[in-house]
């Protein structure tokens, strides 16, 4: 059954003739424990399609369906404990351990108090960084951000993790590490949708959709498509 379904979704940005279509009717379909990824340059609008897939941008036009609910006019509450959107940003300031915002994040999203510490502990061992718990935010590099941004996208055990660029600002000989990661994920049975702008970003992905001129090519239907394996090191 398709979890994530994108229908003729379509987006603008600006006024009269500074208007810019950004996504042109764009339609995709993603399957629960699938990995996908969309490749595209800087501001071709692959950030955008991520973030109306995960319920926190209205589309102009078009729908977004997360296991057949509409997510358009409900927003990101409606779905909070379906979709894990991975933030490398804790917010300003940085008080508090890792461990600590990743709580607080539970609990605005309504975790019991007594089950938050629980499954935070368990998300930073998952993405194998426990080692941050006791960190603050400002302490970790690139890598250990990334791993803890997902930590804290999973904590709420969602059916769907959406990844901006999540190579960005990882050390070059560490990126794929986090590709593996993102592969185990999905492997697990977590849906997982990424974007990239280098073509080393789509390695373990199901399927890799290409967005250009504000529209996508690819097979869009998990069905068509093959897999493409990611080299696991030796």
């Amino acid at each position: 059954m398709t979890l994530l379904a994108l229908e003729n979704v379509s987006k603008a940005y600006g006024r009269g003739s500074d208007r810019r279509p950004v996504l042109c009717d764009v339609s995709l379909q993603l399957d629960g424990g699938e990995l996908l990824a969309i490749w595209g340059i800087r501001h071709s609008g692959r950030s955008t399609l991520l973030r109306i897939a995960a319920g926190l941008e209205r589309p102009d036009s078009g729908d977004v369906r997360l296991e057949g609910e509409s997510l358009v006019g409900h927003g990101a509450d409606a779905v909070s404990s379906r979709i894990g959107y991975c933030r490398r940003s804790f917010g300003p300031g940085d008080t508090g351990t890792v461990l600590d915002r990743i709580v607080e994040s539970q609990l605005v999203r309504g975790a019991l108090h007594e089950e938050v510490s629980i499954r935070a502990r368990r998300a930073l061992l998952r993405v194998g960084a426990e080692q941050c718990a006791s960190l603050r935010p400002s302490q970790l590099d690139g890598t250990e951000t990334m791993r803890v941004a997902i930590a804290r996208a999973i904590a709420s055990e969602p059916r769907l993790l959406v990844v901006d660029d999540p190579t960005l600002g990882v050390d070059p000989l560490r990126r794929d590490e986090i590709l593996l990661l993102l592969r185990s994920l999905a492997d697990e049975g977590i849906a997982v949708l990424t974007n990239t702008d280098r073509a080393t970003g789509l390695a373990g992905a199901d399927r890799a959709l290409a967005l250009g001129d504000g529209e996508l090519r690819g097979e869009v239907h998990p069905t068509l498509a093959p897999v493409v394996q990611l080299r696991r090191p030796a």
